[in-house]
């Protein structure tokens, strides 16, 4: 079930982003033809543009009532991993695995764009020539533009504020234990806001193992290992002061995933305790 539970979120990004896609096809006009050209001419007219819609809220419903139908008999019991805690949900009430396919989807579509995000801090003195980075720039809009400190703050004000618009529901299904202040529950807030820069470490590690699979294997010269290079070296670049280099082996990439990796769980098990210590 988790596995179709992922791609079912996939699907439904999908959805998102082809819908996306369109309503920024007047953008897309500044990006090389050999890269999206097909996006504009493949899509259907602008009166359409809400069957991306109608089918991704078709999707969440559907998935719901099919969670709720198999989920009991394999005993199944969906979760919402946040960093610092899990949210579990019964699988024999209809209304739970609705709260769910909606609550599982909004979160791939946060790390869709958290992932956006790290992309556009990694790469922000970048030329927009870049087909693959101007891409990103156009789904994130005007963020992009946002001086990076508001960038690099942005996940953790974001998903802070989200969590407090759903605690009142969470408390009120039972989903959650109820903080006994308001304090204690801006606490909380901060906790499951700082592990949203946890899911980064999927990226960078990505990221890492193909720059150094494309600095030693010729993959062509497409846009997209372009894109790739250019961004893992930027990565490791707070690494290049350090004698890294054995020979005709850069090692920088290898550190750097293991530093990040390292300091992911690190901190993903500081965050847990520290949530678990706040009075309830």
């Amino acid at each position: 079930m988790g596995i179709i539970d992922f791609l079912l979120n996939l699907a439904g990004l999908l959805l998102w982003v082809s819908w996306r896609s369109l309503s920024i096809e007047r953008l897309v006009k500044a990006v090389p033809a050999s890269l999206t050209g097909t996006i504009k001419r493949a899509g259907p007219p602008r009166s359409r543009r809400w069957y991306f819609l109608a089918g991704l809220a078709a999707l969440l419903g559907l998935r719901a009532l099919l969670y709720w139908q198999i989920g009991p008999s394999v005993g199944w019991v969906p979760h919402l991993g946040l960093g610092a805690i899990s949210i579990f949900f019964r699988s024999d009430i209809f209304g739970r695995m609705l709260l769910y396919s909606a609550l599982g989807f909004a979160v791939t579509l946060l790390l869709f764009y958290l992932w956006l995000l790290l992309i556009s801090l990694v790469n922000g003195r970048a030329e927009d020539r870049d087909p693959v980075l101007a891409i990103v720039r156009l789904h994130l809009g005007a963020v992009a533009r946002w001086p990076w400190p508001i960038r690099l703050l942005l996940p953790l004000v974001a998903v802070a504020a989200a969590w407090l618009a759903l605690y009142p529901l969470l408390v009120r299904l039972e989903l959650i234990r109820q903080a006994g202040t308001t304090t204690q529950r801006l606490e909380q807030a901060v906790l499951i806001g700082l592990g949203a820069y946890l899911t980064w470490k999927y990226l960078i590690g990505a990221l890492l193992i193909l720059c150094l699979l494309g600095t030693y294997v010729y993959l062509g010269s497409s846009p997209f290992w372009a894109f790739v290079l250019m961004t893992g070296s930027n990565l490791v670049l707070p690494l290049r002061w350090m004698p890294l280099r054995v020979g005709k082996v850069d090692m920088a990439p290898v550190v750097a995933l293991s530093l990040v990796f390292l300091a992911a769980e690190l901190a993903e098990r500081g965050l847990t305790a520290l949530y678990g210590r706040l009075p309830l």
